[in-house]
Formats: structure tokens, sequence, C-alpha cells
């Protein structure tokens, strides 16, 4: 089944090694939205229905956590919303997946 992707990161080489990857991976994307940064995004979102958003945690304007917290808010988080992240505080881990981010099983904190 075909997917509707956002990637969400303010380095543009970053979206694109996201998209190779997920072409790489075999997944059948529809459609693969961007935006560099939380706020884009969230006008995106606004606007186009997506089935998972892959976003990077430390952007300009409005981080990943920040864009979380704002479509829970909403009540609009999309039903797959994965953080992609170089980030090892486990304190900042644990609050993406406190706010619904997905992570890998068996993660453990």
């Amino acid at each position: 089944m075909p997917i509707r992707v956002l990637i969400v990161d303010d380095s543009a080489s970053m979206r694109a090694v996201v998209k190779k990857t997920l072409a790489a991976a075999g997944y059948a994307v529809q459609t693969c939205l961007e935006a560099q940064n939380g706020a884009e995004a969230l006008e995106i979102l606004h606007q186009e229905p997506v089935d998972v958003v892959l976003s990077d945690l430390h952007m300009p304007e409005m981080d990943g956590l920040e864009l979380l917290r704002t479509l829970q808010k909403e009540g609009k988080v999309p039903p797959c919303f994965i953080l992609v992240t170089t980030e090892g505080r486990k304190e900042r881990l644990k609050e993406g997946l406190g706010l619904g981010a997905q992570g890998p099983e068996g993660l453990d904190f």
C-alpha cells in the first residue's frame, strides 16, 4: 500500500538521504513532502494528510518535539511520527516517546 510521507529536517542533504533510504528499503511512497522546520511542516500538515512524519529533533524556528506537541494539542498527530536524530540525551528521547513518537522495539531507558 503506497504511503504519504513528510520529511522534516533543516538539512536538504539529510532530507535527500532519508528519501533515498525509503526507496532503497522498498517502501511504496506515493507522495514525499519536505519541510525545513516544524513551522513549515505544520503548514503542510494543515493542508496535506500524511501517513508518516520523519522529523529531525533539532531545527530552527520549531524543533521536532515542539512540532509533535503542537500536533498533539490540535489532535492531528499522523498515524506514525518518527524522530530521526543523533540526540543522545535519554531525557529528550523519553520526552519524544512520551509525546507519541515511535521508537525501536526494545528501546530501554
